[in-house]
């Protein structure tokens, strides 16, 4: 998989497009990026993309990096995107209107790790909910 896998969908693409242009794309647009992109990309080219935005060091990166991935944390949701992208100024979806925007899960196909830990959580919910009645 490649950073050409991740332009299928429009916010990766939007996302990567202003990395290359030098933009900071805020805390959350770097947050988004590094829980898609590294299920996509090695570490050392996620850096890379990273510290493409002004306000990132190498140093910073790395830690970002090593934080998503030892926290093992899923590309998010679509609605958890549109609410960090109300806490900052860069938007992190293109099309704001567009309710597929921020849905990474839509064209882009991540390993089975992802979706079977989607469906543990899912499960646990659901079973919190019963005990809780």
């Amino acid at each position: 998989m490649a950073i050409e896998d991740l332009r299928k969908n429009d916010m990766m693409a939007h996302l990567i497009d202003a990395l290359e242009a030098g933009t900071d794309i805020g805390h959350y647009g770097r947050l988004t990026f590094a829980m898609v992109a590294r299920h996509f990309v090695s570490d050392d080219e996620l850096v890379a993309r990273l510290t493409k935005d002004p306000t990132v060091d190498e140093q910073q990166a790395r830690g970002l990096v090593q934080q998503v991935r030892s926290r093992d944390y899923n590309p998010p949701r679509p609605d958890r995107i549109t609410e960090w992208q109300r806490q900052q100024e860069f938007p992190i979806c293109p099309n704001g209107d567009d309710p597929d925007g921020c849905n990474v899960y839509r064209n882009l196909q991540f390993p089975d790790g992802v979706y079977e830990n989607i469906q543990q959580y899912h499960e646990q919910k659901a079973t919190a909910h019963e005990a809780g009645k």
